[in-house]
């Protein structure tokens, strides 16, 4: 597999983490106390999320948007874990023997 196609590959699987929130999604002290409204448009920001600037996405893996809800800035992260969440994934491209963990967050609590 050429480097291109292991980080399409990543896209890919990054994409299918991101397209429902739910199991392996974690959101931050500060992001719950945001309102509910707000809390659902971020929702469907990050599942709908498109906007990938070359200086936010330099590998082309698709695992971290940044954008604005109601005049809140919110960010977005995906990590790669072995199975265990122990440990980081031997391979990202492999969901079977990666756990992707995405972070939903205020800026500020970057």
């Amino acid at each position: 597999m050429t480097e291109q196609d292991h980080a399409v590959a990543i896209a890919v699987l990054n994409y299918a983490c991101r397209a429902e929130p739910g199991a392996g999604w974690v959101i931050t002290v500060g992001f719950r106390a945001l309102a509910i409204s707000q809390q659902e448009a971020a929702f469907a920001a990050v599942t709908n999320f498109a906007d990938f600037p070359a200086g936010d996405d330099p590998y082309g893996e698709r695992d971290f948007g940044a954008f604005d809800v109601e005049g809140v800035r919110l960010i977005w992260k995906i990590d790669y874990y072995d199975l265990d969440l122990c440990m980081a994934s031997p391979d990202q491209a492999d969901p079977a023997v990666t756990e992707r963990v995405l972070t939903l967050m205020l800026s500020e609590e970057y």
